[in-house]
């Protein structure tokens, strides 16, 4: 189910309403997301739902077996690794089986000359299976760690897993934050509720406005890239630039506004990473819950920083390789993620690796020259990047980089995607001056958002412009990953 469809309109209001005065207390709440959250996804295809109860319940019964064989380290490192090596083959099978075996045939067949029968398997990539898996194996991996206790309530666990809002495309959730809300009574909270709903305004115009009507100049004119001239090729790199921001970005503001009004709080995914003064900043703001979780679960135990700079350097790398296959079985996806490796690591080089954790221009309206600057030079090199990410092909990116430099300069092309970037320069001008809140439409305490009829007026200025101007419906495109 799509948060941008007539059937999450309708889906929304109904399980508010018997959430918070049908389904009263915890267990019974706790119920209702269940089954709620398992109609939201299999309103797809119903036969997702055996691979979510699956890892579900592989994930549920480890954590079990771990307290079982408490000061047993042996075994509790049988069952850890046995959970993961579960769900990674699940999603091996569906998201990098055919990868693999192609790659695998053409190295043989470039090397060797030796060609095998391709062995694929025909079948559906399951939306959001990367991000659930991780969610699940998060939890495993901290109870092993002892950072948190098993539960022994299946209904409780099944919904941390499965949590309606952010269970597509996150934000992946950590056990320690997500679960304890599931085990404890909650009760409404109006402010709470009502902040939420202006998070989830907020991310409508970002899908609706900005996302979707770039995505339809980026889609037009991507494979036209050796015919448009060096200014128009920049720019199709800069609308897919905002697209994928709004898209995920929004999407993340939908999903954290759409659990506060049931009484969670998910964590932050996004902190307005294109005002990022360095690439190692940008990380630290962009798909904050995935950053993370490479940062704890691979990062750090394979030494993070405690060791010399080359082994830090080499543990970046093999952390962007596995970021970089993780968002999608195409080589285009790891050489995004070792192009980012390598600017982390220049940057680590010059040791301004960790400079910049403060919100830019803080105290001050303006940024200063220097800060103006490293944002440009940040933002270009996120461009680049975002080329590679989008490509199909690592020949189609190449051939679009040079492009960028060869062709004739500039005609008359993509006049219309100009038009488009006004509307993210405009949609970045206002979290400009809400960057240090945690969304765009937080008011806090500024007068001026005291009167009524100023926050009304807001919120129906923004529902006509998504009325008036939303572009043709898009699905949000992390759900491929």
């Amino acid at each position: 189910m799509l948060f941008n469809s007539l059937e999450f309109f309708l889906f929304l209001p109904i399980v508010f309403v018997l959430y918070w005065f049908v389904f009263r207390g915890r267990r019974w709440q706790n119920l209702l997301v269940v089954a709620a959250s398992y109609v939201f996804y299999g309103w797809w295809d119903w036969r997702f739902l055996i691979l979510i109860a699956i890892t579900s319940c592989c994930s549920f019964a480890s954590g079990l077996l771990l307290e079982h064989f408490e000061g047993k380290r042996r075994f509790q490192q049988l069952v850890s690794a046995c959970n993961i090596v579960i769900n990674l083959t699940i999603l091996f099978i569906f998201k990098y089986f055919n990868f693999f075996t192609e790659s695998l045939n053409m190295l043989l067949d470039s090397l060797l000359g030796y060609h095998l029968d391709n062995v694929t398997v025909n079948i559906v990539l399951p939306v959001g299976i990367s991000f659930y898996t991780f969610q699940a194996l998060s939890y495993s991996i901290d109870v092993y760690q002892k950072k948190l206790r098993a539960t022994h309530d299946v209904v409780e666990f099944f919904a941390y897993i499965s949590f309606f809002p952010q269970l597509v495309a996150g934000p992946i959730e950590r056990a320690t934050n997500l679960l304890p809300q599931f085990q404890r009574e909650r009760r409404f909270d109006y402010a709470q509720a009502v902040d939420g709903l202006r998070q989830m305004l907020w991310g409508f115009l970002k899908k609706l406005v900005v996302a979707d009507n770039c995505a339809k100049i980026v889609n037009d004119y991507w494979d036209q890239y050796q015919d448009l001239p060096a200014v128009s090729l920049f720019l199709l790199g800069v609308l897919f630039t905002f697209q994928i921001y709004c898209d995920f970005s929004g999407y993340s503001d939908i999903a954290i506004g759409c659990a506060r009004l049931f009484g969670f709080n998910l964590m932050r995914n996004f902190n307005f990473p294109y005002f990022s003064r360095s690439i190692p900043e940008f990380w630290r703001r962009w798909h904050i819950s995935l950053t993370t979780w490479f940062r704890d679960y691979i990062y750090f135990p394979l030494g993070g920083s405690r060791c010399g700079k080359w082994k830090i350097i080499r543990n970046v790398f093999i952390v962007w390789a596995v970021s970089g296959l993780w968002h999608g079985a195409n080589w285009t996806f790891v050489c995004w993620g070792l192009f980012h490796a390598t600017l982390l690591a220049i940057y680590n080089l010059f040791g301004i690796n960790t400079k910049y954790k403060q919100v830019v221009a803080h105290g001050r309206f303006f940024p200063n020259i220097k800060e103006t600057l490293q944002m440009g030079l940040t933002f270009f090199l996120a461009v680049i990047g975002w080329i590679i990410f989008r490509a199909e092909t690592m020949t189609q990116a190449w051939q679009f980089l040079t492009a960028m430099v060869s062709n004739k300069f500039f005609d008359a092309s993509l006049v219309k995607g100009g038009t488009y970037l006004l509307l993210g320069i405009a949609l970045l001008a206002v979290e400009w001056l809400q960057r240090d809140k945690q969304h765009a439409l937080q008011f806090g305490s500024q007068p001026a958002f005291k009167h009524a009829a100023v926050r009304w007026g807001i919120y129906y200025l923004i529902i006509l412009i998504c009325y008036q101007f939303a572009g043709s419906s898009q699905t949000f495109i992390y759900f491929q990953f």
